[in-house]
């Protein structure tokens, strides 16, 4: 179903939107390897071509409404942005105990984890509106995707984790990472703390791997997360600012 973005976008983020815009969203099913996907496309389909695109990964419950708002507010923006699915259209976890076992089959098969990115982004990429110019985000487990997809090499422009996890699985490294990295987390993240921050910016430095790194003081995890106990506003909006001047150097 085919909808049309009217609502405020983001609980409380404001984003101005044109006044003739034609801003609409809607699922849309892909197969990897023979599994079923469903993904979210939102776009702004008055503008002749769109600023770039965004693809972005869930967080370990699967595609929400979370990631669906994430990609109004982009497409508010100018830009073609895609929520895209790695668990299956059938393997929506519904608990924590299924998030954490959806999330861990992916982190102990990376190459499965690896196909279903990179199936991801080839669909994406037959999408109306999506162009060559992508950049992948996510956030939390999305976050720790994209690094993933990062390290393989993925052929994009530019990757973006927002409190992601940030270790890297033995036997990995940045030496295929083709694209700038943008890392946005918080100092008090009790999942990758100030350690693990400092281990992968320091394997980036050694593969000679453009990246930044944004830090909020005292920002849990989940800082972005609207609702959870570590949502931090600030943190919120200004990683969400450098987000978008990310996007403005990237596309």
């Amino acid at each position: 179903m085919i909808r049309s973005i009217t609502s405020a976008l983001a609980l409380g983020i404001a984003v101005a939107q044109p006044a003739a815009a034609d801003l609409t969203g809607q699922p849309f099913d892909y197969e990897v390897d023979g599994t079923v996907f469903e993904g979210y496309v939102a776009r702004n389909t008055d503008l002749p071509e769109t600023e770039g695109t965004v693809l972005i990964v869930h967080d370990w419950d699967g595609l929400t409404d979370y990631e669906k708002q994430r990609a109004d507010m982009l497409a508010a923006k100018g830009y073609t942005a895609v929520a895209i699915d790695v668990y299956g259209k059938d393997n929506r976890p519904t608990n924590m105990e299924e998030n954490q076992a959806r999330s861990g089959a992916l982190y102990a098969d990376r190459d499965l984890f690896r196909a279903r990115l990179s199936g991801s982004l080839a669909a994406a990429s037959e999408l109306d509106g999506v162009g060559d110019e992508i950049i992948l985000m996510g956030y939390c487990f999305g976050g720790a995707a994209t690094l993933e997809a990062a390290r393989s090499g993925m052929e994009v422009d530019g990757f973006v984790s927002f409190h992601g996890g940030l270790g890297t699985p033995e036997g990995q490294d940045y030496s295929m990472t083709t694209a700038p990295v943008l890392l946005l987390h918080g100092t008090a993240d009790p999942v990758s703390g100030p350690a693990d921050l400092a281990q992968v910016v320091g394997e980036m430095l050694d593969a000679g791997v453009e990246h930044d790194a944004r830090l909020f003081g005292g920002a849990r995890h989940s800082f972005t997360v609207w609702g959870s106990r570590d949502y931090d506003l600030a943190a919120d909006t200004g990683s969400w600012d450098a987000f978008m001047t990310f996007l403005d150097e990237q596309l």
